[in-house]
This record gives C-alpha cells, sequence and structure tokens, in this order.
C-alpha cells in the first residue's frame, strides 16, 4: 500500500510565499515522475508542474517563472515553492507519483493540501 500525504497548505496575502511538501510512505521500490495538480473551487483539476527521475521540469505557463518544482529521491518527496502568489492560485493542491510498488507502475494520488491566497 502506498500513501501520498501534502503538507505546506494555508492562507497568505498576495504576493507571498508557500512551500508545499509531499511524501510518499509504503512499499516504494521506486519513484518515476512526481508532479502537482491543483482544483479550484468550481473548476476541473489542472495541471500545474512535473519533475521526472532526471530532474528535468515542466510547468503550466500560469506559474512559470513563478513556481519551482523540486523531488528528494532518497526522501521520497516532491516539494512545490510558490512565490509571488496571486489570488487565482487559490486551489486545493495535489501531489502525484508514478511509483513502483511490488511488480508494476502505479499513479497515486494525495489527498490535497489547501493553499488560499487573499488579503
Amino acid at each position: 500500500q502506498v500513501q501520498l500525504v501534502e503538507s505546506g497548505g494555508g492562507l497568505v496575502q498576495p504576493g507571498g510565499s508557500l512551500r508545499l511538501s509531499c511524501v510518499g510512505s509504503g512499499t516504494i521500490r521506486s519513484i518515476g515522475i512526481m508532479g502537482w495538480y491543483r482544483q479550484a473551487p468550481g473548476k476541473v483539476r489542472e495541471f500545474v508542474a512535473t519533475i521526472l527521475m532526471n530532474g528535468n521540469t515542466n510547468y503550466a505557463d500560469s506559474v512559470k517563472g513563478r513556481f519551482t518544482v523540486s523531488r528528494d529521491n532518497a526522501q521520497k518527496t516532491v516539494y512545490l515553492q510558490m512565490n509571488s502568489l496571486k489570488p487565482e492560485d487559490t486551489a486545493v493542491y495535489y501531489c502525484q507519483m508514478n511509483v513502483l510498488s511490488t511488480s508494476y507502475w502505479q499513479y497515486y494520488w494525495g489527498k490535497g493540501t489547501l493553499v488560499t491566497v487573499s488579503s
């Protein structure tokens, strides 16, 4: 059984920063792509950023230059550093990992952490 747990969300003023973390636990032999997605109230879940095992990253246009995704393979953790936050960044942020657990690869999701950007 694999579980992902996000942390670091909260209330922040526009222009502020937050750092999200997501830790994987359970039977994890290897982790491939790691990523962050978000879902704002009344909207569908959308892509934010991903990072491959080799460190290559990809970002949504809406967060380029403001957000940075990173990973610590030994700690089975993915991070999202969010700077210059805007009210439109308000959403529940979910992490996703592609995990080799026992004998096959599978995508897992965390339960999300709420980020609210408001003055």
